[in-house]
């Protein structure tokens, strides 16, 4: 088996570390401090986030096994509950509204709406009792904690009693007769036992919400939300870990600019040790069976982004006109919670498989060999792939328009982001392992004579994340408590997206310069350990930011503000990176004898340090404070962040590695430098109309509208269709066109192309001299390749 070292003159002391079976490892390439401080900075991380697991199963709202009248009389049980949180998730209402403010932004936070509803009829019924201070009796009402975990019944004053049965009459009218010009299904909701069952479920989060949790002034969510009948305002945890999470910020900055100008000539993108090289044109690397079937996914990943922005141009319009689509009546057949669903799990999904893809196209390169029948490993996943995508978003619909088989744990729809059954999430987790198995495939003789700190070994344990993590989800199911729920679905959402994902992001692009010349491995390795220990410093605990308010201690609330703060602290350092980073390819081809042939994967690449900054830094850290999430969660700055960090990390790198891989498979007299500068250029542009002509003044707009007037004010229909705000709905209309013909035409359109000519070229088993560059010597003379060892 071929083994491609860095190409550098060998001594006899090197040629000692390589060699066949039965020979010692390669050494370290860095100092084995840095793998030590990775060990430490996971066991903290992940040590902390176990006891904050426990205070989650212990300390969150109690569910009561039956909640009764002042008489006695059972309203409603915690089965009804469960069943009202299973009925909410299956037919997508969480892609709709939201509850505990988690969820989609058209409809109302289902909490938030039966609390104000629910205490406004206790407030009008002391009233009409001449009661002489009713606002005070109605915040007593409610704020009193009348569950008794002995017994685990949960007792409704008189006046909760009587909103209870009021308002079961409105939500059936709510998702019944009047759910079609909300932006549902005609009659979508109409069994009265699922409507008793779905406001057992809100009530019961309203309750959690207005209730003082024992021992403390506040609720179970921590005051959430913001309610003056009920008297919830910011708790004085919410002020203070706001206010130390700003020094944890600016501390942490002036500590990591303290250090990198103190060792920046030691870390980060740097090449001053590089020779000159002369990079190998594309159309003279030979490429392997399976890098050729990558093709089919990077097709099949471009017509899923096509799709994917195609039904989120829908989902937006909804907020501009939420009756007519120009004139069709789009909710009949496709309504808002089914379009916001794909739109969410699409990026996910084919963002996903980009990484999946990125992975075995790079195998070969790492290994310098082909593994008998890996072309047909690599069908099988592309398979596995399009039968995970194509049955879950069936599946999702079927569950959506409330097919009966089409429902429950294993088949119905699960929790935002996480909307595959379960029986998808299983086999997308099944598939993500076989991917691994294939990796391994390529690059197990590699492994065997590498150091576990190296990068092959990083490569592997970074992909081995990737299942994992996800998997993880798992423990997250329909009728799993619902702050359970929450901190095991934001493991996927934030740990596996935002750390890990990152960290396999981190190791491909460090691979690519490697494998491009452009920095010594080295120097890879240390930019993967730094970014490992800084993303993780924050990123672990950093989970906590998303359940402030969803019914966990306030110990959670502690820890997230600190840790998401210093989260922003590696971004502000790859902001400064991005410089060095852009001019790496610049320097190398200007010392090289041929042109660069990667601009514009590094290009997509640049982009991705830009978005990360802002979407996922500036726009993250704007909401994560718990003073302003407090107001704010839910609401279009959510949405602003998401799309920044999203399509402006994720996808961005998810373009970058097929325009590096587009480029070997395209002839080079099909390939067009014009496509892809078009394709990058309107995705950038398109993406940043989005955030900063639409989102980010309508979340700015419905966030002062939340702390002006009141959450459920910010959040209600009635807001979303002011007039000011539907003129800026409408504003995005031009930056979606330039996204969708612009950006992910062009980028379609290249992926075909890498499809439609995927067999030419020279196809190869074994790389016994391939590599992308040579290196130039002193006499102009490249160097002379290692020789393999089998």
């Amino acid at each position: 088996m071929l083994l491609i070292i860095i190409m550098t003159p060998m001594t006899d002391s090197q040629h000692s570390t390589i060699a066949g079976p039965g020979c010692s490892r390669r050494t370290m390439v860095v100092s084995r401090g840095w793998v030590q401080g990775v060990i430490l900075v996971m066991l903290f991380g992940f040590t902390v986030m176990g006891i904050l697991a426990w205070r989650t199963y212990t300390d969150s709202i109690p569910v009561p096994d039956k909640v009764t009248d002042q008489s006695g009389e059972v309203l409603f049980t915690g089965d009804d509950i469960a069943a009202g949180q299973e009925l909410f998730q299956n037919r997508g209402l969480m892609q709709y509204g939201s509850v505990l403010g988690h969820g989609g932004y058209l409809g109302p936070d289902f909490t938030a709406d039966y609390l104000r509803r629910a205490s406004d009829r206790t407030l009008q019924a002391y009233r009409d009792e001449g009661v002489a201070d009713p606002s005070a009796a109605t915040i007593t009402d409610w704020r009193t904690n009348r569950y008794d975990e002995d017994s685990g019944v949960l007792r409704f004053s008189e006046h909760q009693t009587d909103a209870y049965r009021e308002l079961t009459g409105y939500y059936a009218g709510y998702f019944g007769q009047d759910s079609h010009d909300l932006g549902l299904l005609a009659d979508d909701i109409t069994d009265p036992e699922q409507i008793h069952q779905l406001v057992s479920f809100f009530a019961w989060t309203a309750w959690g919400a207005a209730a003082q949790r024992p021992g403390q002034d506040y609720s179970y969510t921590n005051n959430w939300p913001a309610e003056s009948n009920v008297a919830n305002e910011p708790t004085a945890d919410m002020v203070l870990w706001s206010a130390l999470s700003l020094l944890v910020l600016l501390g942490g900055i002036g500590v990591m600019f303290a250090i990198y100008g103190r060792w920046s000539a030691r870390i980060g993108w740097h090449a001053s040790d590089a020779p000159s090289i002369s990079f190998i044109p594309p159309s003279r690397v030979g490429l392997t069976r399976s890098q050729r079937v990558t093709a089919w996914f990077w097709v099949a990943i471009s017509a899923l982004f096509l799709l994917q922005t195609i039904v989120g141009a829908a989902a937006e319009h909804y907020r501009a006109d939420i009756t007519s689509f120009f004139g069709f009546d789009l909710a009949s057949w496709f309504p808002y919670n089914l379009a916001r669903t794909w739109h969410v799990q699409l990026a996910l999904l084919w963002t996903a498989a980009s990484f999946l893809a990125g992975g075995i196209f790079l195998a070969p390169f790492i290994s310098g060999r082909e593994p008998r029948g890996q072309s047909r490993w690599v069908g099988v996943l592309f398979c596995a792939v399009c039968f995970v995508v194509f049955g879950s978003l069936a599946g999702e619909m079927l569950s959506i328009y409330g097919v009966s088989w089409a429902s429950g744990p294993l088949l119905g729809q699960q929790w935002e982001y996480l909307d595959l059954p379960k029986v998808f999430q299983a086999a997308l987790t099944l598939g993500m392992f076989l991917w691994v198995f294939i990796i391994v495939r390529a690059i197990r003789g590699r492994l065997r004579a590498e150091s576990h700190g190296n990068l092959p070994w990083v490569f592997f344990f970074s992909a081995l994340s990737i299942p994992a993590f996800y998997a993880v989800g798992m423990l997250a199911g329909t009728t799993t408590q619902i702050s359970v729920a929450e901190y095991w679905r934001f493991w996927v959402v934030h740990l596996w997206v935002e750390d890990f994902l990152e960290l396999f992001t981190t190791v491909m692009v460090a691979y690519i310069f490697v494998m491009l010349g452009v920095v010594r491995e080295k120097v890879a390795l240390g930019i993967i350990y730094m970014d490992v220990i800084l993303y993780s410093v924050g990123g672990v605990l950093g989970t906590m930011h998303h359940v402030y308010f969803s019914g966990t201690p306030s110990s959670n609330m502690a820890v997230g503000a600190v840790f998401s703060a210093a989260e922003v602290i590696p971004l502000t350092f790859l902001t400064v990176e991005a410089w060095a980073f852009m001019q790496l390819g610049a320097r190398r081809e200007a010392r090289s004898s041929t042109p660069f042939p990667h601009r514009w994967c590094v290009m997509f690449l640049v982009a991705v340090g830009f978005w990360n900054f802002v979407g996922a830094g500036l726009f993250g850290f704007l909401i994560n404070l718990p003073i302003v999430s407090y107001y704010e969660i839910g609401t279009a700055l959510t949405a602003n962040h998401a799309h920044g960090s999203m399509m402006g990390v994720y996808g961005m790198m998810a373009m970058g590695l097929a325009m590096f891989a587009l480029r070997y498979l395209i002839p080079q007299d099909k390939w067009d430098d014009r496509l892809a500068k078009v394709s990058f250029w309107c995705s950038n542009i398109g993406l940043a109309w989005m955030v900063f002509v639409t989102l980010l003044p309508l979340g700015a707009l419905q966030l002062y509208r939340s702390v002006g007037a009141g959450y459920f004010e910010a959040r209600s229909l009635n807001y979303i269709t002011e007039h000011k705000n539907v003129v800026l709905e409408w504003l995005r209309m031009p930056g979606d066109l330039v996204f969708i013909l612009g950006g992910v035409l062009p980028f379609l359109v290249m992926a075909v192309r890498g499809w439609i000519h995927r067999h030419e070229g020279r196809t190869v088993d074994e790389l016994p001299v391939e590599r992308l560059f040579v290196e130039v010597g002193s006499d102009g003379h490249g160097y002379a390749p290692i020789a393999s060892v089998d």
